[in-house]
């Protein structure tokens, strides 16, 4: 039987470059790895119009079109995007200058119903003991005017005071200036460095990331990966194939990392990262599947019922079709 032809868009991240190169392979597919470093791009192209066949995907929209039952694709517990988010609160010192301050402030987003903001605010909710019920949130493109892509989100489920930012400036600019007095999310703004009045709200945010780590076991979670129903249901073999190939690459990913002969990466101490990594995450920080990253799921689902963006958490389990055959 021959092989079936799959496109898949993703970033060309270490963990899945040994399928983009070909060096690993899902069985029965004919895998054509389509390489876009932009995911708002892949995001928009697959919600708007389905234009590929499997994806990267952002979680909370995967998550609030399976709520709406409004879903074109299933989902694999595939992980490929992941980041701390302490160091993406930045503010304008002038107006911010402790956690508590960000209560009442207008804050700047690139999207409300982004991931990486729905766990920044989690995050201040219920780590840092912040209302976010009086904040005022300015949604717009970090570093140049305008909106953020062209996103086909799904209705908010209660009253969130969302500003489009229509000021012919950019939120970095905004900032500056003091009309807004934070930003979080998932850009880091150009006015970090050049401004004297903006910074990184904890500037030690490496150590309080490890910490939280230690504490919640919440390794926030951006992107998973999706295949439209039309492929599943005819194919759903596809679901185990593809898992597994993106497991292995992750494992190869891993080895090349750790080989000590040559430094994989441009990162100096990469081998003391590599040792810190294993004593906080026991070994790998990366791990695909429902089972190691159910605090993370949890948090989200929770995050998303109490932000307005579903009205009933979902067991996580449920949001992942079988990948084991």
């Amino acid at each position: 039987m021959p092989a079936l032809p799959i496109t898949f868009a993703c970033g060309l991240y270490d963990r899945v470059l040994a399928l983009q190169t070909g060096e690993i392979k899902a069985a029965g597919i004919d895998l054509n790895f389509l390489v876009m470093d932009n995911p708002r791009q892949i995001f928009d192209r697959m919600n708007n119009g389905l234009e590929f066949d499997a994806c990267e995907m952002s979680s909370s929209e995967f998550i609030s079109r399976y709520a709406a039952k409004k879903l074109p694709y299933v989902a694999l517990p595939v992980f490929v995007s992941r980041v701390f988010r302490h160091g993406f609160i930045v503010v304008n010192r002038k107006h911010v200058t402790s956690a508590k301050d960000l209560a009442g402030k207008r804050i700047g987003v690139p999207l409300y119903t982004q991931t990486a903001a729905l766990f920044v605010r989690g995050l201040m909710q219920h780590d840092l003991g912040i209302d976010l019920s009086g904040i005022e949130w300015v949604q717009g493109a970090v570093n140049e005017p305008g909106a953020y892509g062209n996103p086909a989100v799904m209705p908010m489920l209660k009253p969130v005071k969302i500003t489009p930012n229509q000021s012919g400036k950019s939120l970095s600019q905004l900032l500056e200036s003091g009309e807004i007095q934070a930003i979080i999310g998932s850009t880091i703004p150009e006015a970090l460095g050049r401004h004297p009045d903006v910074a990184r709200l904890f500037p030690d945010y490496r150590a309080r990331e490890q910490d939280y780590f230690r504490r919640t076991k919440i390794f926030p979670i951006m992107h998973l990966i999706v295949i439209r129903n039309d492929i599943y249901e005819r194919h759903p073999e596809v679901a185990a194939s593809l898992y597994q190939a993106l497991n292995a690459a992750k494992d190869r990913a891993w080895e090349r990392m750790r080989f000590s002969g040559t430094l994989r990466y441009m990162l100096p101490w990469l081998p003391d990262d590599v040792a810190e990594i294993d004593e906080i995450f026991g070994g790998d920080c990366w791990p695909y599947g429902v089972e190691p990253n159910r605090p993370t799921l949890e948090a989200l689902v929770t995050y998303m019922v109490e932000q307005g963006l579903i009205a009933e958490r979902i067991p996580v389990e449920r949001l992942f079709v079988p990948v084991s055959g």
